[in-house]
């Protein structure tokens, strides 16, 4: 008995089996990290400065602690490199170069992930990765997702707030995520709409799960709590703020509301989430993680260590030589650009009421001017032309377009579509109202749908296709009918590919 205790506390790293390929994986993945060291800025920089991937922070020493608990199992193990663990290397590869051609930073992340993945399978084994499951996959929350679930989140939100509100007697009303009570006006933004507590609680409740439960309804259970019990306070939080600023002041509900409900309140939900699924509880603390005998057999396509890590590092290095051939091409663009003339609309001086212009920051060109009818009817047009895209040079990403970060430009919400482009409303103090339709011009396609622009992109990128692309806007502020008067000018300007095309020296 003294024997088994003395080996299932012994740590791997002192058997002399996993000394070299310890050695050899350190070596790869910090080879690795530093080839990509614009990526590992990238998270890091995110990490740090967006609230709503801070959680990520915690998850690289989660992960060494995940295999520090099962140092015992794994002494028990002897790593053996094996071929078949590249194919993860170049999968994870080939999405990086996916990521970079079509300007994902999602793709890319997770293209890295994967290929720190396919090296510890690589360099130690299918036995070894068998052990290290639950750490390995738990390696992709390092990847920050989720901003996908803020418009839903944001929705249900101010669902549950004007229900709330009714309840307590409030009269409120809603347009889209802008809320007004008791006279006063409040917005649901992306970060009051509770994204950053479910991607949070996701991977703690995926933590939770493994570590505390052994049967999977009961995991599944967990989970979805872990899920809903965020949704549900964040919605109570919501409603807590406007109702103290609408029995006291907007300044004192806000400030009560970031400082407290902030980290306090998140704090409050984990505890409330693991008090409620402790009863049930089935897995002892001192379970083993998994059972070395079991990850016992034989191994076939087995490598010498040193080959291995060699071409865990030719394959991964592969992708960025890739990339980096076919990065320089671009579209060749015309000196100077101007707006186009419409047929029976002249210029205007564009208005100061509220200023409203699109941001492309990366572009290569960029206009914007006002037009107007012989009825009065005002209309603005934008349009920006990029030569080629890459990383921080995108025509679309957070922060890029109609709304720009932190801008005194809302979005309320998303219209009917006009001609195939995308239409939604914005407001600014004032209260000052705008309509906004957007397309694109990619490759030989003109959409308004982001996820086709970066398709487009992609394509363009990787076979070899044209590399320009056009962002046009159409814009009213104000006005009796906004969709009739941007009807009225599509129909005078023409075919808006043609004029995307014109605009980046491709004439038609």
């Amino acid at each position: 008995m003294t024997a088994i205790a003395q080996t299932s506390q012994s740590s791997f790293a002192a058997a002399p089996s996993w000394r070299r390929p310890l050695v050899a994986l350190g070596l790869v993945v910090a080879v690795l990290l530093l080839s990509f060291r614009r990526d590992v800025s990238d998270l890091a920089e995110l990490y740090w400065t967006n609230t709503t991937f801070g959680h990520c922070l915690f998850i690289a020493p989660v992960i060494g602690w995940l295999v520090w608990i099962r140092r015992g199992e794994l002494a028990q193990l002897s790593p053996k490199s094996w071929a078949p663990g590249l194919a993860l290397v170049a999968a994870g590869g080939f999405g990086w170069l996916l990521g970079e051609a079509g300007t994902v930073s999602f793709a890319r992340h997770l293209g890295l992930v994967m290929m720190l993945q396919g090296a510890v399978v690589t360099l130690l084994g299918p036995n070894v990765a068998r052990g290290l499951m639950f750490p390995l996959a738990y390696a992709l929350f390092l990847v920050p997702f989720g901003d996908f679930l803020e418009p839903p989140l944001q929705t249900v939100t101010v669902w549950m707030t004007m229900h709330l509100l009714h309840l307590f007697g409030v009269p409120a009303t809603a347009d889209g995520v802008l809320i007004t009570a008791g006279g006063k006006y409040f917005e649901v933004a992306e970060a009051c709409s509770g994204s950053k507590f479910v991607i949070a609680m996701v991977a703690y409740g995926v933590l939770v799960a493994n570590l505390c439960y052994r049967t999977w309804p009961r995991r599944m259970a967990f989970m979805a709590m872990a899920l809903v019990v965020p949704v549900l306070t964040n919605g109570l939080r919501a409603f807590g703020t406007i109702y103290v600023a609408v029995l006291t002041s907007v300044e004192q509900a806000t400030g009560y509301d970031h400082i407290v409900f902030g980290w306090v309140f998140f704090g409050l939900v984990m505890a409330a989430v693991l008090a409620i699924g402790w009863k049930w509880f089935d897995r002892s603390p001192d379970a083993p993680a998994f059972d070395p005998t079991a990850l016992q057999g034989p191994i076939r396509w087995g490598l010498d260590w040193p080959l291995a890590a060699l071409l865990v590092l030719a394959t991964a290095l592969v992708f960025p030589a890739w990339s980096a051939a076919i990065a320089h091409r671009a579209q060749v663009l015309p000196a100077h650009i101007d707006l186009p003339n419409v047929p029976g609309w002249t210029r205007s001086p564009v208005s100061t009421r509220a200023p409203w212009t699109p941001n492309y920051p990366g572009a290569d060109h960029q206009l914007f001017g006002r037009y107007v009818d012989n009825q009065g009817n005002a209309v603005d047009l934008a349009i920006a032309v990029y030569g080629s895209q890459r990383e921080d040079k995108e025509i679309v990403g957070f922060g890029i377009g109609a709304i720009r970060q932190d801008d005194r430009w809302v979005k309320v919400k998303d219209l009917d579509a006009l001609n195939g482009g995308a239409v939604m409303a914005i407001t600014a103090p004032g209260p000052v109202e705008r309509r906004v339709a957007t397309w694109y011009r990619v490759g030989s396609v003109l959409t308004s749908s982001e996820k086709i622009v970066k398709l487009e992109t992609l394509k363009a990128k990787l076979l070899g296709g044209r590399q320009r692309a056009v962002a046009i806007h159409l814009s009213v502020e104000g006005g009796r009918d906004p969709r009739a008067a941007m009807a009225k000018f599509l129909t005078a300007i023409g075919p808006l590919d043609v004029l995307a095309d014109r605009s980046a020296g491709m004439a038609r």
